[in-house]
């Protein structure tokens, strides 16, 4: 007779089956858990504020260059893991408000992930809290993982209470935490009034520049 299986040889018999008998998608992070799509690819459904600003374009959400505003989901979110892909003009300026409360300027009413072409001559004298994917005002982010303009970019954010990651390209440019780097002040010199709000609205910040967004998809955590 065989000798019994092991429970570790049967997990890792059955995440076998799933991954490649069952044809399903196993995605990182609690069993159970899913990324679900914020963009349709079709229209603005689920979102809300300046939608006037944005519109689709071949599947992708643009934020017009004479648009833009703060795009706002209507769900609100908590801790999550969102990722999206990004493609800048030319000297590009956007951004991507977390946990923000509608109506109020994200940067300092909840947080903005800076999206900017901070490679472009008109961008040549920022601060190091506003390079491409600093949480703009309060941690500076590693540059250099940003693609040229023009060119897709996959982006990441994972939110877990005071503890923010960014990725920009597979690469980590921020791994903080929020109130350990507001300790003694933001280093903008700025009140930041929701910067701990514990829940808010995912958003797209327009600056008068076009900006493309595509594969839009978060999980909850």
């Amino acid at each position: 007779m065989a000798a019994p299986l092991s429970f570790r040889t049967i997990v890792t018999l059955s995440l076998t089956l799933i991954l490649f008998g069952g044809g399903c998608r196993v995605l990182e992070g609690p069993s159970g858990s899913e990324f679900t799509s914020l963009f349709n690819d079709e229209d603005l459904s689920g979102w809300s504020g300046d939608v006037a600003g944005y519109t689709v374009e071949d599947g992708n959400l643009v934020c017009l260059k004479e648009g833009g505003g703060n795009l706002y989901t209507e769900s609100r979110f908590s801790d999550f893991h969102l990722r999206l892909e990004i493609k800048l003009e030319p000297g590009g300026n956007n951004g991507i408000g977390l946990r923000a409360e509608k109506g109020k300027d994200a940067a300092y009413y909840g947080m903005e992930v800076q999206i900017l072409d901070d490679y472009a001559p008109s961008w040549a004298n920022l601060k190091p809290w506003q390079y491409h994917g600093s949480i703009y005002g309060v941690v500076p982010a590693i540059p250099g993982s940003l693609k040229p303009a023009g060119e897709w970019n996959r982006q990441e954010i994972i939110a877990r209470g005071n503890h923010i990651i960014v990725r920009v390209n597979g690469k980590t440019v921020v791994d903080a935490d929020i109130a350990e780097a507001a300790a003694a002040g933001t280093p903008d010199g700025k009140e930041h009034p929701g910067l701990f709000n514990e829940t808010g609205h995912i958003a797209f910040l327009g600056h008068g520049h076009r900006v493309e967004f595509r594969n839009i998809e978060i999980k909850r955590l």
